[in-house]
C-alpha cells in the first residue's frame, strides 16, 4: 500500500498527468465536486479558504465526479468554465474521475481506506466530501458533504502551523 498522496498521479482538466509529489510540503484539501448539486455553492467557501491560506501553503484540489445523481454531466472544459464564471474558482479543478466502485481512481481508493467515514464506511456518500492532508502527504481528516468549508478553518490553521520541532535542528 502507498505511504501517502505523493505516490499518486491524477489527470488535470487537460488530461495530462498531475503528480501529487509536486505538492510536497503543502497542506492539501481534496474535494470531490459537482456543478449541479445542492452543495455546489461550497465552491465559494472553498475558494475563500484557498485565497486566505494559499500563501501559508494550502492547496485545494477539486475532483469533478458524476457518480451521484449525474450532477456533473459536463466535459472537463465545461466544468472549468462553470467554476471560473460562477464562483471565481482559481484553485485547481482536475479532470473528471470516479470515487467509488471498480472504476474508482487509485487516489480515492487510498483516501477512503486511510480515512473511512462514519461507522468505518469507506464509500464516498455524496459530492463535496473533503479530505485534509498534511505537509507530509498524510491524511489528517475526512469531512462529510454537509460540512461547510469555513468550518474547516481551525483544522487548516493547525495543519498550516509549522511544528516547533521542525523549526530547529533538534
Amino acid at each position: 500500500m502507498e505511504k501517502n498522496i505523493y505516490d499518486f498521479k491524477v489527470k488535470n482538466a487537460g488530461g495530462q498527468d498531475y503528480p501529487l509529489a509536486g505538492l510536497r510540503g503543502k497542506v492539501v484539501l481534496i474535494v470531490n465536486v459537482a456543478s449541479k448539486c445542492g452543495f455546489t455553492p461550497q465552491y465559494e467557501g472553498l475558494e475563500l479558504l484557498y485565497k486566505k491560506y494559499a500563501a501559508a501553503g494550502l492547496v485545494v484540489l477539486g475532483f469533478p465526479c458524476t457518480q451521484f445523481g449525474n450532477q456533473e454531466p459536463g466535459t472537463n472544459e465545461e466544468i472549468q468554465n462553470f467554476c471560473r464564471l460562477n464562483y471565481g474558482v482559481t484553485f485547481p479543478v482536475m479532470g473528471k474521475l470516479e470515487v467509488n466502485g471498480p472504476g474508482a481512481d487509485p487516489l480515492y481508493v487510498y483516501l477512503k481506506k486511510t480515512a473511512p467515514g462514519i461507522l468505518g464506511s469507506e464509500a464516498i456518500k455524496w459530492n463535496f466530501t473533503k479530505f485534509l492532508v498534511d505537509r507530509s502527504g498524510n491524511v489528517l481528516a475526512r469531512y462529510a458533504s454537509a460540512t461547510k468549508p469555513e468550518a474547516l478553518a481551525p483544522d487548516l490553521e493547525k495543519a498550516l502551523t509549522p511544528s516547533p520541532l521542525k523549526a530547529g535542528n533538534r
